[in-house]
């Protein structure tokens, strides 16, 4: 009984997981992306990245990489043989801007500090930068915004690979060359450094603290580019922004209270980051309407921001009396986060299947990455039957989906080597 008060919770305030059809929102996702990439008007920028997945990863050399993460920030020497992709001196912090606001000097600066042991092994250097950035034909990144709830103030217009070159110039480190690449595009290169085939529709995936999606379509697609060759291209969605998807009251509440406003709209629906906040606010709401009583009222009132990793305990059923009281509440509790997960898979769902839809292919490889499709046990193994039933039997399309961990790194390093 208390689970159909769940259901019809989410149903009333439109966050309901069934409210959201996979197929029929892909065909609008889909042309959606068709749109960005013509150059037209689309909450899908559809972002050229300059780099290529052709080729063979040259083996013996090295690359500074460089990952900057939603919540972490990391750099190594990573270098490829016939045995795999071997990663050294690695040192990983959490990436400026969280704890506090930061400053885009502050945080070359900090960059700079990082990678300067490594640049006597090397001349090349990947730079994974996950936030949202225009990319230039040299491979550099002009950003849009940093997001994910990181605040580094400045730092819109900058160009990320032309600033830290500087900084390192003015500390008598020249003679370097780098690429920049969101982390998207680093997994699915990173698919392809392990081995993976990338015949089909090479597809790159996160699905952690922030939610984006890359895939590779030859350079004929991309019309604002002016170019008619058959040379493929990566292509960064930028699927976080689109904004197309069916919301409820809590995904609008929640936009209204975060650091961008009006902005990342499938983002704030998926990622790791949103989702225990929006369990917070369905809670608080369902107290309010007297679904949960005033014990759990007063828990759901004294949580902060929660992330994913709560929830997704709660949705398996454990640790319920944190917020719950008996057994009828922690139903409806364990319902609700549920859902959300179950409601995230399914905009992910979609999003893949667009991609499969605007491509064409008959055949997809799917890389994904984060902590959600990692560690979220209320989330994968619905993701990975969605993506059975819609892609695999309903569209007929020949699907491998694998998951990757540390794929960024080794990314990051094929993107260098195949393209400077």
């Amino acid at each position: 009984m208390s689970s159909q008060k769940a259901l019809e919770f989410l149903q009333r305030h439109g966050m309901s997981p069934a409210g959201i059809d996979p197929l029929r929102e892909a065909e609008k996702m889909a042309a959606e992306m068709a749109l960005g990439l013509e150059g037209g008007r689309s909450s899908l920028p559809m972002i050229p990245t300059y780099l290529s997945d052709a080729g063979q990863i040259p083996k013996g050399e090295t690359v500074a990489v460089i990952d900057a993460g939603g919540t972490n920030f990391r750099c190594a020497l990573v270098s490829f043989d016939d045995e795999g992709c071997h990663a050294e001196q690695m040192r990983k912090w959490k990436m400026p801007g969280i704890a506090k606001p930061a400053t885009w000097e502050d945080f070359i600066r900090f960059t700079a500090d990082a990678i300067e042991p490594l640049m006597a092994k090397t001349d090349k250097i990947g730079f994974c930068f996950s936030y949202s950035a225009d990319i230039t034909p040299e491979m550099d990144a002009r950003v849009q915004r940093i997001d994910k709830e990181v605040v580094i103030k400045g730092c819109e217009g900058q160009l990320v690979g032309a600033s830290l070159l500087a900084e390192l110039a003015r500390r008598g480190i020249t003679g370097k060359r780098i690429v920049i690449l969101n982390d998207t595009v680093a997994v699915l290169l990173g698919g392809l450094a392990s081995g993976r085939d990338n015949s089909g529709c090479a597809i790159g995936q996160v699905s952690g603290t922030g939610t984006n999606t890359c895939c590779s379509l030859p350079e004929h697609r991309i019309t604002k580019l002016g170019r008619s060759g058959d040379k493929r291209m990566i292509v960064n969605l930028e699927s976080g922004m689109y904004d197309g998807m069916p919301r409820g009251d809590f995904d609008r509440e929640l936009d209204e209270e975060s650091h961008n406003p009006g902005l990342k709209h499938f983002e704030k629906m998926t990622a790791g980051v949103y989702l225990g906040e929006l369990c917070h606010r369905m809670l608080l709401a369902a107290a309010k309407e007297g679904l949960l009583g005033p014990e759990s009222g007063e828990k759901a009132r004294a949580l902060g921001w929660i992330d994913s990793s709560v929830i997704d305990a709660w949705a398996m059923g454990e640790r319920l009396e944190e917020i719950s009281r008996g057994q009828e509440e922690a139903d409806f509790v364990q319902t609700l986060c549920a859902a959300m997960f179950e409601r995230s898979a399914r905009c992910m769902c979609t999003n893949l299947t667009a991609i499969v839809l605007l491509s064409g292919e008959n055949s997809a490889s799917i890389c994904a990455e984060g902590s959600l499709v990692q560690k979220g046990r209320a989330y994968r193994p619905v993701l990975e039957k969605l993506i059975r039933e819609i892609l695999r039997e309903k569209l007929g399309r020949n699907v491998s989906f694998s998951v990757g961990y540390e794929t960024t790194l080794a990314g990051s390093a094929a993107a260098a080597l195949l393209n400077l």
